[in-house]
């Protein structure tokens, strides 16, 4: 069987791949990740994804790569990290009572092994109203600083929203543990 890689340096990523039981390495690609003029965020998300499963694939000719990039978005504008308090506090005041889609994608390429898969998935979020009071008490319980859109799912920003529609939940995540789990098993990984 053909080596694992990650190509991410996303703690959140390598904890979600960890679920699939399959042995890998985590090698943090040299990518760009600063935005193109006219780029929507989904073809964002999907030219970063293949970018960094390119870079690693090319390092390590002989492994299966799985790179996977997540941008969140209201309307055109990109929600990056806020890497502060006081960006997450903006960029959760702009989402509050309001949409925001949160497009993840993810690449599976095998230089060797003529593996090159790519999928897109969407997951559409709505933000309650929100009062100042429960974002500051939400920003200083959690420290979403590293995530896009500047809440997490997975722990107390759920309360924040009003309702999630996916087809995925760990895609909102960072990585969509189904089509991975179903392109791995194609390459040959065994999992359940």
């Amino acid at each position: 069987m053909r080596p694992l890689v990650l190509a991410s340096a996303s703690a959140y990523r390598r904890e979600l791949l960890t679920r699939l039981g399959v042995r890998f390495d985590v090698v943090a690609p040299a990518v760009s990740e600063e935005d193109l003029a006219g780029e929507v965020p989904a073809e964002r998300a999907q030219r970063l994804a293949l970018a960094k499963a390119r870079t690693v694939a090319q390092q390590y000719p002989e492994a299966i790569v799985v790179g996977s990039d997540q941008v969140a978005a209201m309307g055109a504008r990109v929600l990056h990290k806020s890497g502060h308090a006081a960006g997450a506090r903006e960029q959760l005041m702009a989402l509050s009572g309001k949409a925001a889609d949160f497009f993840t994608a993810c690449a599976i390429i095998g230089a060797r092994a003529a593996v090159h898969e790519a999928h897109l998935d969407t997951t559409h979020v709505v933000f309650r109203a929100l009062s100042a009071d429960e974002i500051a008490r939400y920003i200083e319980h959690e420290r979403p600083f590293d995530c896009a859109g500047s809440f997490k799912v997975e722990t107390l920003g759920i309360a924040l929203l009003e309702r999630i529609d996916m087809t995925d939940p760990t895609a909102l995540i960072g990585l969509p543990l189904i089509w991975v789990a179903q392109t791995l098993r194609r390459c040959g990984y065994p999992m359940p």
